[in-house]
């Protein structure tokens, strides 16, 4: 799951059991498959096909291919008929944003309003399709092991300095959507730099709202559930219900003491977002269980 860490998985809750689409299920599926399937190849076909043009004219920077995997993912939630309810504004200054994270479905929500560049694990470069995908889109791909954290400090803020907005989540690992893990704060290391005094960073609360009559918990992805099967479900519903995404006034980095700091900050700013959307269930903090 994206950018959580190898060993630790959230097991805090137990997912509802589900049987499988019935007849109309299936219909839906092979309605919406092939369409899902058809955007994103063709948005990494036309991505792959301009990225020499696009490197050769700005470099790093991604003004052509970045507008397509947005498109992309707005298609991709209009098929499932995922309906996308926005409050504030994605930030235009030069940084960064930091969410909570419930699914895979977090990607194309955040990718859907705004161009940004995720920070994920390093084993989902070898994934079949969502590597390609993740890869082609420009992904910063990173291992939570202690001897490498110079060298992803020193990726994060070459990519920084190049004008890239990345997104990432400080949980380490996907919940059930219903509560906010605590921040680990490694990462924020990268945005604590005298070269880039005006780095800000912006909380994102990503709150699910399931479909009527379904479990609470109905979009999220956690612990050792597999990802075709969650998605033939998103596929077989027959009514989505709606994602709302939350974006917090970005903060400033520099008005932060140090990095335990600022994700102390953050996470309580998407902690209450998620609170103020009716998607917030915790009366604890469970614990990370190894995988």
């Amino acid at each position: 799951m994206s950018d959580a860490s190898a060993s630790q998985t959230w097991h805090g809750a137990t997912p509802a059991e589900w049987t499988g689409p019935g007849l109309r299920g299936w219909l839906r599926v092979a309605r919406r498959g092939p369409l899902l399937v058809a955007v994103m190849l063709g948005a990494l076909a036309l991505s792959l096909a301009l990225r020499p043009l696009e490197r050769r004219i700005w470099g790093l920077s991604r003004p052509l291919t970045s507008r397509i995997t947005q498109g992309a993912c707005r298609a991709a939630l209009a098929i499932l008929g995922l309906r996308l309810r926005v409050t504030g504004q994605p930030m235009q200054a030069h940084g960064a944003m930091v969410a909570n994270h419930a699914s895979w479905l977090d990607i194309f929500a955040l990718n859907a309003r705004a161009s940004v560049y995720f920070v994920s694990k390093a084993e989902v470069a070898g994934w079949p399709g969502i590597g390609w995908l993740a890869r082609a889109t420009g992904t910063v791909f990173i291992r939570r092991e202690r001897r490498e954290a110079a060298a992803q400090v020193r990726l994060m803020r070459e990519r920084l300095a190049h004008g890239h907005r990345l997104v990432f989540f400080p949980e380490g690992t996907s919940t059930d959507g219903r509560r906010v893990l605590p921040f680990k704060p490694t990462l924020f290391a990268a945005f604590l730099t005298p070269d880039q005094p005006d780095l800000e960073i912006q909380p994102v609360s990503v709150a699910y709202h399931a479909p009527d009559g379904m479990e609470p918990r109905f979009y999220g992805w956690w612990g050792d559930m597999e990802f075709g099967p969650h998605m033939l479900r998103m596929l077989s519903v027959r009514r989505h219900g709606r994602i709302e995404l939350v974006y917090h006034p970005a903060l400033r980095v520099a008005d932060h003491p140090d990095r335990k700091a600022l994700a102390r900050r953050l996470e309580g700013q998407v902690r209450a977002g998620l609170e103020r959307a009716g998607a917030l269930e915790e009366a604890a903090q469970p614990a990370m269980a190894e995988a």
